[in-house]
């Protein structure tokens, strides 16, 4: 049993406000791409990414099995419900999401760990929706209808970009400059100044709408930065394609950046919430905190320290419910 809501600013499980850790997953495996070897192989990413001192997880673009669900609500560790996202927007898209998405929503609605749920991500599908009523409008009905599906939950009507009608204010901002990003979010008026007043890193306009623009400005909607870091560690051999936001030379400089980066947003008094990227490896993408082969790039308990900032003893895999830190 448990409760998650949104409320006066901040993300609340059982009632009490809860800070986000949380680390993007794309559920690629590069044995298996999408699908998994067995229940043991989701179990051991769930323990890996709470041994890494994260308590949630977006699972990103793509609707994950039930067994890693399975693994997530024993352990305690909840997870963003997203799925993947159209290319373009036009009236058979719009029929084909929606019904795999009730579809999805209906299916994983009973898995405690699920939190928050989130239909739409950076404008996929919806490329114009910051100038066409008729996508904002397609936003903000597949918002309304995941809250009639599943009241119990916060959704998120377009993760990290052009806001129309979300719980929680998801934004993406891959700087790798830490003091800029502390900068940026370290009060309520720096967020409104350099963010909201403005476009945000990525050009876009994080909120369209009287409605949302005001339940933030009003303290109602948390803050939270969504999708942030995507370091690559460069390593002797490394493929050309190889890519990230930011890269590390070395495994010292790859721990610094992190760990600036993590302090900057622990240091704001707005953010109630982050999303590291990511959290292993995917194709070209090798900003994982992980090796594609499942090796951590820093030891698992210098990640949690510097993830939670704190230092402490690794979290110890059991088979007891575990909701909390």
């Amino acid at each position: 049993m448990r409760t998650v809501a949104v409320d006066q600013g901040s993300f609340r499980l059982n009632d009490q406000p809860y800070y986000v850790r949380a680390v993007l997953n794309q559920g690629y495996r590069a044995e298996t791409h999408l699908a998994a070897r067995g229940s043991a192989d989701l179990r051991a990413e769930v323990e890996m990414i709470k041994q890494m001192g994260f308590n949630s997880v977006r699972i990103h673009q793509k609707a994950e099995d039930p067994r890693w669900l399975h693994w997530a609500d024993r352990l305690g560790l909840m997870v963003w419900g997203e799925s993947a996202s159209a290319y373009g927007y036009s009236p058979t898209a719009v029929t084909a999401f929606v019904t795999e998405w009730m579809d999805l929503v209906r299916r994983d609605r009973s898995h405690p760990c699920i939190a928050v749920w989130v239909p739409l991500n950076e404008s996929w599908g919806v490329q114009d929706i910051a100038l066409d009523p008729a996508q904002q409008s397609y936003a903000r009905a597949l918002a309304d209808l995941t809250r009639a599906l599943d009241p119990s939950r916060p959704v998120v009507s377009n993760e990290g970009w052009e806001h129309v009608a979300s719980d929680i204010l998801g934004l993406h901002d891959y700087t790798d400059d830490a003091d800029e990003l502390r900068e940026r979010y370290a009060t309520r008026q720096a967020v409104t100044d350099l963010v909201l007043s403005g476009r945000t890193p990525h050009g876009r306009r994080p909120l369209l709408g009287e409605s949302q623009a005001r339940a933030f400005l009003a303290g109602e909607t948390p803050l939270m930065i969504t999708e942030f870091g995507g370091v690559s560690l460069s390593a002797e051999g490394a493929a050309e394609h190889d890519w990230g936001y930011s890269n590390a030379g070395s495994g010292k400089e790859y721990a610094e950046l992190l760990r600036g980066l993590f302090d900057a947003l622990r240091a704001s008094e707005e953010v109630t919430g982050s999303c590291y990227t990511q959290y292993i490896d995917t194709g070209q993408e090798t900003n994982g905190l992980l090796c594609k082969d499942g090796t951590p790039k820093s030891p698992a308990d210098s990640i949690r320290e510097i993830v939670t900032g704190e230092a402490g003893p690794a979290w110890v895999a059991t088979t007891a419910t575990g909701w909390s830190d």
